[in-house]
């Protein structure tokens, strides 16, 4: 405060520091116990899934199909149908996501359109995944008539991650510097060349890692699948987009809702298997992030 400046109305100000510094100790050490607590909960639950779910895996386990006898029940099916459900998702969300952010980002207009839309996007990006799951039966499933398909769910989940998927691109397109834009116009090239060959593999990185980000994400959905009727037991592998399908997440819900303990351990190392196709998915995106940026 101004020492020469006249005192607020309503009487003189009192700085009270040691008041508002006492406050502020209180608050960090509030936010050190939330995290600390938040950590705890979270090693407690790893702790006891590893400890329930690594004795169930081996060999056997990844490639025999679900069964209703717990010594001869596998995942096959549920990696299988996770593999197609991902690659599929992937095929839709990716083109479409990119082009939608280097239409808003290069050629759009700065108008209440566009402010429109982006908006959208980004509350499109906070909607609960029960809620895809609902359009997709409807559209997908029961309008489209495509049933209990791998492709209803990839359509569904393309439709969950594409906001994700427009989010990153588009923070990827506007990092990269306006003067490789103007570099590629004083050279003669178009607008759609520079973007092609200067703007998109310089955002390159930015949009593979949100893009691996927002699959990981589609990889761990269970509620939409649910809602549009992907079954719980298949003991037969996917050979085409309109079969029937099963995904990890999927079979470890049908599992937890045995009540026999020993579907409990199936379901602690099929979730193992899912956390560990996770993180390699993230891994994979901090690396190639790492070796695009150097």
């Amino acid at each position: 405060m101004n020492p020469g400046a006249a005192p607020p109305r309503g009487g003189r100000f009192e700085p009270r520091v040691a008041a508002r510094r006492r406050a502020g100790v209180r608050f960090k050490w509030l936010c050190r116990f939330a995290v600390a607590f938040a950590v705890a909960s979270l090693l407690v639950l790893l702790v006891h899934i590893l400890a329930t779910g690594l004795p169930t895996l081996s060999p056997d386990f990844l490639v025999t199909f679900p069964s209703r006898f717990p010594d001869r029940a596998g995942i096959r099916s549920a990696i299988l149908g996770s593999l197609w459900l991902l690659t599929l998702v992937a095929a839709m969300s990716f083109p479409l996501g990119v082009g939608a952010a280097v239409y808003l980002e290069e050629y759009a207009p700065r108008n209440r359109l566009t402010n429109l839309l982006q908006t959208n996007i980004a509350n499109l990006a906070g909607v609960p995944s029960i809620v895809y799951g609902l359009l997709g039966l409807a559209v997908f499933v029961r309008f489209l008539s495509l049933e209990r398909s791998l492709l209803a769910g990839a359509a569904t989940l393309s439709l969950l991650v594409l906001p994700l998927v427009i989010i990153a691109a588009r923070e990827a397109i506007r990092a990269v510097p306006d003067s490789l834009r103007e570099a590629a116009y004083a050279l003669g090239a178009t607008r759609w060349q520079a973007i092609r060959h200067h703007v998109l593999p310089a955002a390159l990185p930015g949009i593979l890692s949100g893009t691996i980000l927002a699959l990981s994400r589609a990889g761990g959905e269970t509620a939409p699948l649910l809602i549009i009727g992907a079954l719980t037991f298949i003991a037969f592998d996917p050979v085409s987009v309109m079969d029937p399908f099963t995904v990890l997440p999927i079979q470890i819900f049908n599992w937890t809702a045995d009540p026999r303990e020993e579907f409990h351990a199936l379901a602690a190392g099929a979730i193992v298997v899912l956390l560990g196709v996770l993180l390699l998915m993230n891994a994979a995106a901090i690396l190639i992030r790492n070796r695009y940026e150097r």
